[in-house]
C-alpha cells in the first residue's frame, strides 16, 4: 500500500533550550521499511546527543535549513510551532506534535487560519482513558520537579535553605503533590526517595488506594479539596502542583491567598503549565529564567521541562509516539482516525476547524468532529 504521506519532516526544535528532537534513527528505519523517506533539519538531535551521521546511517537525508524539513507532506515534532514557525504552517500539511492549544490560543489560531491538519500527542486517548503519548513525558518532567524544587531550595538559589532529607534529628522536607496521575506519582516517588515528608492529594480514592497499597506508607495519601489543599500548603516546603484535563485548561487549584500563607523561602513547581497552570500566581518561564519570587515564595514554571534532559527524553518520548507517527504517516489523518479512536481524539485542527472539544470550549470556538471535518476536508 502507497503511504498517505511520501515524505517526512523532522525540523530542529525552536523552544528556549529545547533539545528534544521527534524521531531517533531506529525510528528513520522504521520509516524506510514502510517506504516513507526522512528528511532531518541539520543538527536537530545535536543536544539530545544524536548525530546527524547516526541519522544518514539509518537511511535519513539531512537538510540545511528549517524550511527545508517543513516543506514535507508530514512534520512531527516535540513542542508546539513557535511563532517564527507559523510561516512553515500550510493546508496541505500534517503536523504531529504536543500542540496544547488550549494553553497557547495563538499557535491555535495558526492552525486555524492556515489551515493545517494538526494531530496532538497529548489528547491521544484509548478507550481506558489512557494518554499513551503524554504518559512518558510526564513522568520524565514528575521526576524532574521533585529534582527541581529540591535545588531551588537550598539557599544560594532563594529558598529556605532546606534539604529534601532532613538529618538525623532535624525534620526532613514536607512536599505536597497536588494530582496523582503520572506526573504526581512520579514527583511523590522522587521525594519519598530522598526522604521527604510526601502529601499526596487526589479527587479520585482509586487511585489513592492504589498508590498507597504500592507505596506502603512512604507517601501519605488525601482526598483533594479546597480545605485539604489550603491546610497541607500553608507549612509545605515544596508544592508540585500536577493537575491534568486532557485537552482542557487545567483548573486552578492554589489560589493567590493559598500562596500567601505559604512560608517565605517555600518553593512552588506547576508542571501544568503548558496547559495553563494550577497555581494562580504561576506564569510561564524558560530554562534560561526558570524561576520568580512571589509573595515570598519561589515559583518554578518552564514550560517543558523534559527538554533539560534531552537524551533520556527523546527516547522515553519516541517509544511511545513511533507507532502512532507510522499510523499517521502510512494512512494519514482520516484513515488513522477511522482505524483508531484514540488517534480519532488526537485530531485538534483540520482545514480551518478546531476538532478537540476541550480545546474548542477553552478558547471559546465551535467545535467539530474529527471525521466529520476530515471527510469534508478530504
Amino acid at each position: 500500500m502507497k503511504p498517505a504521506h511520501a515524505t517526512l519532516g523532522v525540523p530542529k526544535e525552536t523552544k528556549t533550550l529545547e533539545g528534544r528532537v521527534a524521531l531517533t534513527p531506529d525510528g528513520v528505519r522504521e520509516f524506510e521499511r514502510a517506504g516513507i523517506e526522512v528528511f532531518v533539519e541539520k543538527d536537530a538531535g545535536a543536544a539530545a546527543s544524536i548525530s546527524d551521521a547516526e541519522f544518514v546511517a539509518a537511511g535519513a537525508t539531512i537538510v540545511p535549513t528549517a524550511a527545508d524539513a517543513w516543506s514535507q507532506s508530514m512534520v512531527v515534532k516535540v513542542k508546539e510551532p513557535t511563532e517564527k514557525e507559523f510561516g512553515y504552517l500550510r493546508p496541505d500539511l500534517t503536523l504531529f506534535t504536543y500542540l496544547h492549544l488550549a494553553a497557547y490560543p495563538k499557535v491555535a489560531e495558526a492552525l486555524l487560519r492556515q489551515r493545517t491538519t494538526g494531530v496532538a500527542y497529548e489528547t491521544v486517548q484509548t478507550e481506558d482513558g489512557a494518554l499513551p503519548l503524554l504518559a512518558p513525558m510526564s513522568e520524565v518532567a514528575g521526576r524532574l520537579a521533585t529534582q527541581a524544587g529540591a535545588h531551588y531550595l537550598q539557599r544560594p538559589y532563594g529558598g529556605r535553605g532546606v534539604l529534601m532529607g532532613g538529618a538525623p534529628g532535624v525534620r526532613p522536607a514536607k512536599v505536597v503533590v497536588i494530582g496523582a496521575g503520572n506526573v504526581g506519582w512520579n514527583s511523590a516517588r522522587i521525594a519519598a526517595g530522598m526522604e521527604a515528608e510526601v502529601v499526596l492529594l487526589d479527587k479520585n480514592l482509586d487511585r489513592l488506594r492504589f498508590i498507597d497499597q504500592i507505596e506502603k506508607g512512604r507517601i501519605m495519601t488525601l482526598a483533594s479539596n479546597r480545605g485539604a489543599i489550603e491546610r497541607s500548603v500553608l507549612d509545605a516546603d515544596l508544592v508540585i502542583g500536577a493537575v491534568l484535563v486532557a485537552g482542557a485548561r487545567a483548573p486552578v487549584v492554589v489560589t493567590e491567598e493559598m500562596v500567601k500563607t505559604m512560608k517565605r523561602g517555600a518553593v512552588m513547581v506547576d508542571v501544568a503549565i503548558d496547559q495553563g497552570g494550577c497555581i494562580e500566581t504561576m506564569r510561564e518561564t524558560t530554562h534560561t529564567d526558570p524561576v520568580y519570587e512571589k509573595h515570598g515564595v519561589i515559583h518554578y514554571a518552564v514550560g517543558n521541562m523534559p527538554g533539560a534532559v534531552p537524551n533520556t527524553s527523546t527516547y522515553a518520548l519516541t517509544n511511545a509516539t513511533l507507532r502512532y507517527q507510522l499510523q499517521l504517516a502510512i494512512h494519514g489523518a482520516r484513515g488513522a482516525a477511522e482505524r483508531d479512536a484514540a488517534m480519532a481524539l488526537g485530531v485538534n485542527t483540520v482545514g480551518g476547524s478546531l476538532t478537540n472539544k476541550p480545546s474548542a470550549e477553552a478558547l471559546g470556538r465551535d467545535f467539530v468532529e474529527p471525521l466529520v471535518a476530515l471527510r469534508v476536508s478530504n
